[in-house]
């Protein structure tokens, strides 16, 4: 008897009990209890996703990131199953469906658990006949090697070296780094279609979210199992190759080497290489034939996007060459036309993860949009009859419009607008953010830095690199790249370039990209957009602005534009398949960076250079990047109203809600996590009203009173005289405290420590003078609604 009793007293007390307590009480011993290592093979409240950055004004704020409660890993490099847990107060069952989402997003778990402490509901996707969902007791959670067993059957591993493949372990730096759930999964997914057989596979991964540290875990993982024993990684700039060695590669050691001075040395197992530097226009520069065609088993393709699968291309003869080799194939912007098809060559991309998805798991920053029109640009310009250029040429009498400015007509005075408009947003955020300022060609880019150099006299002259022109063809700039992407590095600050920077450039800090460039192509568009994707919290990188003078933002428009991948090209009448910035320039010099040659055929026609021809802003607007993934041009005050008029239809069920709220800052942290920037809206509206009175007056055209208005309104009714002398001190200070800060101040206890509250009494003594801490819990109940009372 006393034995039941004592089961139904603890039945009682767990109903009591945190979440906390239930995993540390419950399931964890359950776990260990099964034979999962606590060490090694359980990790508690795991970070997916780091909450995405929401943009207004100049405010920005981090949303709610994403915790599982549970990964269990069979080996590190290896996730198999997650577990949600919630407290007793909830059924078995409660968190499955939040943890069937973390199982998808680390690549389709297959195993997916949720409990209360009382027991598991398990989903098991492997099974293939029986129930997909069962209740187990916790004494009956699986053990390591029984769901390993399943998930080798599930995933078709049924011979020892494939299974060697896909258990050897990631690389691993002591630093505690891992790689990121999206990672993990591209890398598994690799790893795992190797061991299967599969020698062509396709990786899409936007820019900023770590390719080449991906690549190196699946090549590390794949050398150190011996699957594969000599591998290439090919790129088509020096600065990539030069970055992947120093950086991600370098755990590789004296087993890499990077070819160059076209010299084939055979020693090595990693080797990195420019495919200009192992190919060429005479066949005795194709050194890459001094290999075998089996030298190499694995070959690894970076940025495959630009022309890799191109049938006439010269990295499609390396891969001709090696052809028994597996080629993996790595891009942010696959292509697809009729004569350059990444899918048609390496097949459909074994794993994805868009610019979308980047921005919405707060691991790429997201943008903001300023669009500059100019009167030219729209209406045209026509000159006069006779006209003559500033070098006495005579221009042609027809209209020109945006399409020829920069490229056969250049109006001098538009390129000063666009700089003087670069230098006011700089002036008006911070002079030395790092900026790209993308131009037509070379010429244009040369132009711009001159502008550019005029309109920030001062800072020219404090440091001459304060404007560096960084394009192909000019050694000074090329020497500058490293610093601009150098973090640590000030100068240069402001970069203009044509082609050169458009990919494979890692500048963390870019908080400006300026478009005076025509863009048609959505592959070379997400490729510039790319510059800015990388979030740098150290030097205060969050988002970043795009500047646009030539519409190519119409661009996000596109529905290929939503973060998911390019997959169809469509060329212009009579063009070739492959823009400009593709062309193919072989025998390059190692220290070359191809791109950025001036092959727009200036030099083969007359171009107009006019001066006194005046250019105007006709439009201006800024859009930002919404709740949604969508951009919005609203006004800050007609953001916030769509955005708390979709979770309170009206006044009424708003001050329903907030007076049944116990606290009220959950429902201010509510709706700041869908978009509501506090901060901007008191710069904006007044930074003495409270949240009550910001939602009131903007959604629902109520008139605002200030928190001190408030308070005072308070003390004119005849509130207080109910308590006693010191607990209305109390009470008077806490609405001083409210009045000053707001209602945080209020629902927070620690105010009662400080003064002059502290000097009433100590937080025991005071919750006293109330008659204990549920009657002072209910007096600022009661204060509250006073303080909210609308008449």
């Amino acid at each position: 008897m006393v034995i039941v009793i004592r089961k139904v007293r603890l039945a009682m007390n767990k109903k009591k009990l945190t979440e906390t307590d239930i995993r540390s009480k419950f399931i964890t011993p359950a776990l260990t209890v099964a034979g999962w290592d606590l060490l090694t093979q359980i990790r508690e409240e795991v970070a997916i996703t780091s909450g995405r950055i929401m943009v207004q004004g100049k405010v920005h704020k981090r949303g709610p990131a994403k915790f599982a409660d549970y990964i269990l890993y069979y080996k590190p490099n290896i996730p198999i199953a997650v577990i949600e847990a919630k407290d007793n107060k909830h059924a078995l069952g409660d968190g499955m469906q939040q943890a069937l989402n973390y199982s998808e997003m680390h690549g389709d778990l297959p195993f997916v658990f949720s409990s209360n402490g009382d027991g598991f509901l398990f989903h098991d996707r492997t099974t293939t006949d029986g129930p997909v969902e069962s209740e187990i007791s916790l004494s009956e959670f699986p053990s390591p090697a029984t769901l390993w067993q399943h998930y080798l059957s599930w995933k078709g591993f049924d011979d020892q070296p494939a299974v060697n493949v896909v258990s050897q372990d990631y690389h691993s730096d002591g630093s505690g780094k891992t790689p990121r759930y999206y990672q993990l999964n591209a890398i598994n997914r690799t790893i795992e279609a190797i061991a299967k057989g599969q020698d062509r596979i396709l990786l899409v991964m936007a820019t900023g979210t770590g390719k080449t540290y991906t690549a190196f875990q699946i090549i590390w993982r794949l050398w150190k199992s011996g699957a594969k024993k000599r591998i290439l990684f090919l790129a088509d700039r020096n600065i990539l190759i030069d970055q992947t060695k120093s950086n991600d590669f370098k755990p590789f050691g004296s087993a890499m080497t990077k070819i160059q001075k076209r010299q084939a040395e055979k020693s090595y197992e990693i080797y990195l290489s420019l495919y200009q530097a192992v190919t060429g226009t005479e066949e005795e520069q194709n050194i890459y034939k001094q290999f075998s065609p089996d030298f190499f088993d694995l070959i690894v393709v970076d940025e495959c996007h630009r022309g890799s699968a191109a049938e006439a291309s010269a990295w499609h003869d390396i891969l001709d060459y090696f052809s028994s080799a597996t080629h993996i194939g790595m891009t942010a912007t696959p292509k697809e036309t009729k004569d350059v098809s990444n899918i048609h060559y390496f097949g459909e991309a074994v794993y994805t993860y868009s610019l979308k998805q980047g921005i919405e798991d707060g691991f790429l920053a997201p943008y903001k949009v300023i669009r500059i029109d100019m009167d030219k640009d729209l209406i045209g310009y026509r000159p006069a009859k006779g006209k003559l250029d500033k070098y006495g040429q005579e221009v042609e009498d027809r209209i020109y419009n945006q399409k020829d400015f920069d490229k056969n007509m250049v109006l001098e005075q538009r390129t000063n607008l666009v700089a003087e408009k670069v230098s006011q947003f700089l002036q008006a955020t911070n002079p030395f953010d790092k900026s790209i300022v993308f131009c037509e060609n070379i010429d244009h880019a040369e132009r711009m830095r001159q502008a550019l150099v005029n309109c920030n006299p001062k800072e020219s002259r404090e440091n001459r690199k304060y404007v560096m022109r960084i394009t192909g063809d000019e050694q000074e700039g090329k020497a500058e790249l490293d610093n601009f992407i150098d973090p640590e590095s000030i100068y240069p600050v402001i970069a203009t370039t044509s082609k050169l920077m458009t990919t494979g450039v890692d500048a963390q800090t870019c908080k400006l990209i300026v478009l005076d460039q025509t863009i048609k192509s959505m592959t070379e568009f997400k490729q510039i957009i790319g510059r800015g994707t990388r979030i740098n919290e150290e030097h205060g990188k969050f988002y970043f602005t795009i500047m646009d003078f030539k519409k190519a933002t119409e661009l996000f428009a596109d529905p290929d534009f939503d973060g998911e991948p390019v997959e169809i090209f469509q060329p212009e009448p009579g063009a070739p398949p492959i823009e400009p910035p593709e062309v193919f320039i072989h025998d390059v010099p190692d220290n070359g960076l191809p791109g950025d040659f001036d092959d727009d055929e200036s030099s083969k026609r007359i171009k107009y250079v006019i001066n006194d021809v005046p250019v105007y802003v006709l439009a201006e607007r800024v859009q930002y990047y919404g709740h949604d993934g969508k951009l919005v041009t609203e006004s800050l005050k007609d953001y916030t109203r769509k955005t708390i008029t979709q979770e309170y239809a009206s006044l009424d069920d708003f001050l329903a809600s907030w007076t049944a709220a116990g606290q009220k800052k959950l429902i201010i942290d509510e709706l700041e996590q869908h978009g509501v920037f506090w901060e901007a809206l008191e710069e904006e509206v007044g930074s003495e009203l409270d949240p009550f009175d910001l939602i009131c007056h903007i959604a629902f055209d109520q008139p605002p009173l200030t928190r001190r208005e408030r308070a005072n309104q308070v003390r004119k009714r005849d509130y207080f005289s109910k308590y006693g002398d010191q607990a209305r001190l109390v009470l008077d200070a806490l609405l001083d405290k409210y009045a000053d800060g707001g209602i945080d101040n209020l629902e927070d206890k620690s105010v009662l420590t400080v003064q002059p509250l502290s000097d009433i009494g100590t937080p025991v003594e005071i919750a006293r003078l109330f008659g204990g801490k549920s009657g002072y819990e209910a007096a600022i109940q009661e204060l509250e609604s006073q303080i909210y009372a609308l008449s």
